[in-house]
């Protein structure tokens, strides 16, 4: 049942700095209720422009029949190699956000997966998660 329901959206990668502005400032305004000062964009606007470039951030939208429903993100780092994470390797999933219309549909979870694969296969040996309500 669920999985008809998540193969009707199709996943792509999104390395446009003003596609991934105009998620941001949306996501501020639906999920924090935030109209982020002229600064702070200043500063995303700064991070999309390095972090995309040297592919320590990947973000994709979700879409179907070619309307943006959904996004999500993920960030690369590194830390000490440990016993816990032999590569050293981190990914922190963050920013999943489905736009009230589409919710309930499945949509969290393709994205969601997508995220999980492209840490997977960059060998994360730590992926952390930010939640935010």
């Amino acid at each position: 049942r669920d999985r008809n329901r998540i193969e009707m959206f199709e996943l792509r990668e999104i390395r446009s700095v003003p596609t991934l502005m105009h998620w941001h400032i949306e996501i501020l305004n639906e999920v924090f209720g935030v109209k982020p000062r002229p600064r702070l964009l200043v500063a995303v606007r700064r991070y999309y422009r390095e972090h995309i470039t040297d592919g320590s951030h990947l973000a994709f939208v979700a879409e179907e029949n070619g309307v943006d429903c959904g996004y999500g993100s993920v960030c690369f780092t590194e830390e000490v190699p440990s016993p816990g994470n032999q590569t050293g390797r981190c990914a922190c999933i963050t920013n999943i956000y489905v736009k009230q219309l589409y919710q309930n549909r499945g949509i969290e979870v393709l994205i969601l997966r997508r995220l999980l694969q492209e840490a997977y296969d960059r060998k994360c040996g730590k992926i952390s998660f930010e939640i935010t309500y």
